[in-house]
């Protein structure tokens, strides 16, 4: 079964016919890049698109490395047609000198260019020298969690659990047992860091490996590339070396630290959190994995990203406050917890809401299906109502 990624294949269409503007998606290996330009060439024809107008080149299927000569022998044909030209290449960098021919077709101003890749600062710095940035980067995430449920129906509560131990990769389905689900993480993780990370950089698997383990065990906490130097004793130049190479393959993304008192970032003290769970549960101990609260904060990060917030870890004064999410002129903050029924959690959780000032909606996630409501001007929501509500729930 697939599911259709309406999202962004109506951020796709919303910029369809800018011949000036290429289209880059980019994300981690396996989020479902591929499926998405496959669904949005389905929406194409059936808004009337003569198939001799779309040239789709999908470069992982190619059994051997191809050139530039190649890749533009493969879309000649269609420039042969009239009309506008719809141009759609996956795994772009996988031909060297592409930026040269994407920019030949921006020039032509008859070829409306969507590209898909994998790493993120090789697209961007690429497209910069030669397009001036003349282009719009769609980040494809893994499914969320209201896309998982349509592709796995059952018990939410159940399915929540599943999503925050195996993941949301499209590829891998729960009903098939954990076994099989890790084995699937695994070959993905092993590609990140042989195609993405170690082609680009000389290094050692072994840390870098070690250096992914640190920040899986760590997502939620507040920590640096310097004290991932100090706590694995690998020479500091290397992990900003490596992490600079894992954020960019998309491994991991990073929160900055924004200070609500002095509304400035603390861009050194931020969180990083990982886009597939399921690589962290396949690469920590089972000691490691019992609490569920630090992968409920990560599954929410990245909903608030698919809702389209710019998202920093808050700090006011003494206390920190999970998320501080922004959009335009609109700002929430969150807390995120597994439960709060305890007299102790709960004043844990409300107490730094509490002490901010200003009248933004304040919000604290939980898994608890007792004690929702408002308290003091705090809204506290059952997180899985949440996860299914909709782009507009806040």
């Amino acid at each position: 079964m697939e599911i259709i990624r309406k999202d962004y294949l109506d951020t796709l269409s919303s910029s369809k016919d800018m011949p000036s503007t290429v289209k880059v998606l980019t994300g981690m290996r396996r989020t479902g890049k591929t499926t998405v330009l496959e669904q949005y060439v389905d929406r194409l024809r059936s808004e009337g698109v003569d198939e001799a107008n779309i040239c789709h080149i999908n470069l992982d299927l190619q059994l051997k490395e191809r050139d530039l000569e190649w890749l533009q022998s493969r879309i000649d044909p269609t420039l042969n047609a009239d009309g506008m030209h719809y141009i759609l290449i996956d795994e772009i960098q996988n031909v060297e000198g592409w930026e040269r021919l994407v920019a030949m077709l921006v020039a032509r101003r008859d070829c409306d260019v969507y590209i898909t890749g994998s790493n993120s600062k090789m697209l961007s710095s690429e497209l910069s020298t030669k397009l001036s940035g003349r282009y719009i980067e769609i980040d494809v995430l893994p499914l969320s969690f209201r896309e998982y449920m349509e592709l796995h129906p059952g018990d939410r509560e159940r399915r929540l659990r599943e999503y925050l131990t195996c993941g949301g990769l499209p590829m891998v389905d729960p009903d098939r047992g954990e076994e099989i689900c890790m084995y699937q993480s695994e070959g993905v993780f092993n590609t990140v860091l042989m195609k993405d990370v170690l082609a680009r950089i000389s290094g050692s698997p072994r840390r870098l490996t070690a250096i992914c383990r640190f920040l899986y065990s760590n997502i939620g906490n507040v920590t640096n590339p310097d004290r991932i130097s100090e706590a694995l004793g690998i020479p500091k130049d290397d992990v900003y070396k490596y992490m600079d190479e894992i954020v960019s393959a998309h491994l991991f993304y990073h929160a900055d630290r924004y200070d609500i008192v002095g509304r400035k970032y603390l861009s050194s003290k931020g969180k990083y959190y990982a886009t597939d769970l399921g690589m962290r549960y396949m690469l920590l101990n089972a000691s490691d994995l019992a609490d569920l609260s630090k992968p409920l904060e990560n599954a929410v990060f990245f909903e608030l990203l698919r809702r389209g917030y710019k998202i920093s870890v808050g700090s006011y004064r003494d206390s920190e406050i999970d998320f501080t999410a922004k959009k335009a002129d609109k700002i929430l903050y969150y807390q995120v917890t597994q439960t709060m029924l305890a007299e102790e959690t709960r004043e844990r959780e409300i107490g730094p809401l509490r002490k901010i000032p200003d009248n933004y909606r304040k919000i604290i996630l939980t898994t608890d299906r007792l004690g929702l409501g408002s308290y003091e001007g705090i809204d506290v929501v059952n997180v899985t109502d949440w996860f299914c509500g909709g782009p507009d729930t806040a």
